[in-house]
């Protein structure tokens, strides 16, 4: 078995798929967007990590990163506050003027020489658009024993809907395997196919050396992504291996996907499914414990510390800090920190974003396809 404390570090790039919510992510990025009622996405990787060993953990922020800062501090609810290693955050890189990076390939550029100075052998990479308990430790070994350059992770899924009909003027890149055996000989890019396919999660590992000099070679030539311009590209010079992941995994690709996602976790079996394993590590916020006052009526609802119920709640998601207020009725809501919800107020299938106000004996409806949402602040 390999000691993968001293031999993997992390790199996370918070910024993917973030044109796929746009209404989540005005003012803050893909990794922070808060899930599973007092968790962010990157919380899930970041605990991932963490429980495997690695405890040098890069992330490379684009833009809208202030709300992760403010999220992971200086890392210490995740043990990532050493003086060696730890938790880095690394902001969009500057030249003679501030750039933000288009691709893998100039982000990693950016943090070349931090590369070289690393004592780890491997580097393993991940986008934040996923919540899993993910085992990296497996990974590595699995990667080593194969002695393969790069490994890829997949599951076997259909492609989701939203990701085929994104629009062409802002269109993100996925991936599906064609294998023959555990080699991955073929990457489709961008399949509309339907069906199940070896849908890839954006989880490689690769020798870190080997990925200096892939990079080294690319950014020259302007290459921009890393699966497209190298793995695709290279696909019979490099040993290139699958990871088949059978776990569970809660993907966000789009509004209905979160909201999606996030009612899963009201299925006691899914909610098992993801947090057994590693303790998942967030942000401390000292609050009480909910308070339910008497005539509250509430149903199958997950709900965070510091939350106040007076009216009825039914298959909700509640964030730290909610309130609903008496003769209230909230139904098949997401409702994040510190939503109110006054007294006879009426919501149903409604996202709330943080701190929004519903005001008293307003009604806001949605439905199953397609949820009403309210950004951060606001009052209805």
């Amino acid at each position: 078995m390999v000691n993968s404390k001293a031999e993997a570090l992390g790199i996370i790039f918070p910024n993917s798929y973030d044109s796929l919510v746009p209404e989540l992510v005005s003012e803050r990025l893909m990794a922070s967007i808060p899930f599973a009622s007092r968790y962010r996405m990157c919380d899930f990787l970041l605990s991932s990590m963490v429980h495997s060993g690695i405890d040098n953990v890069s992330v490379i922020v684009r833009k809208n990163y202030h709300s992760l800062l403010d999220h992971l501090g200086n890392g210490r609810e995740w043990d990532l506050t050493r003086k060696k290693g730890g938790l880095n955050i690394v902001p969009p890189f500057a030249q003679k003027q501030v750039k933000m990076f288009e691709g893998r390939i100039e982000a990693l550029e950016s943090i070349k020489g931090f590369l070289r100075k690393q004592p780890e052998k491997y580097v393993i990479m991940s986008d934040a658009n996923i919540a899993m308990n993910f085992d990296f430790k497996a990974l590595l070994d699995a990667h080593v024993k194969s002695g393969a350059d790069v490994t890829m992770v997949y599951r076997k899924q259909e492609i989701p809907e939203a990701l085929i009909r994104q629009s062409s003027e802002s269109l993100d890149l996925y991936y599906s395997l064609g294998m023959n055996g555990d080699r991955v000989s073929k990457i489709y890019i961008n399949p509309s196919e339907d069906g199940e396919m070896n849908f890839s999660l954006n989880i490689y590992i690769i020798d870190r050396e080997l990925l200096i000099n892939l990079i080294d070679d690319a950014f020259v030539h302007g290459y921009t992504y890393f699966v497209r311009d190298i793995l695709e590209k290279q696909i019979d010079k490099l040993d290139i291996r699958g990871y088949c992941y059978e776990g569970y995994v809660a993907h966000i690709h789009d509004m209905k996907s979160y909201f999606e996602e996030n009612m899963k976790l009201l299925e006691e079996e899914n909610l098992e499914a993801l947090f057994s394993g590693g303790q998942i590590y967030t942000k401390i916020r000292d609050d009480n414990p909910t308070r339910y006052i008497n005539g509250s009526n509430v149903h199958n609802v997950m709900a965070a510390d510091g939350c106040v119920i007076e009216g009825e709640v039914e298959n909700s998601i509640l964030f730290r800090g909610v309130r609903v207020g008496k003769g209230a009725k909230v139904k098949n809501c997401v409702l994040m920190q510190d939503t109110v919800v006054a007294d006879g107020a009426n919501v149903e299938y409604v996202i709330a974003d943080k701190d929004v106000k519903i005001s008293a004996g307003k009604s806001l409806t949605g439905n199953e396809s397609f949820q009403v949402f309210v950004s951060k602040g606001q009052t209805v």
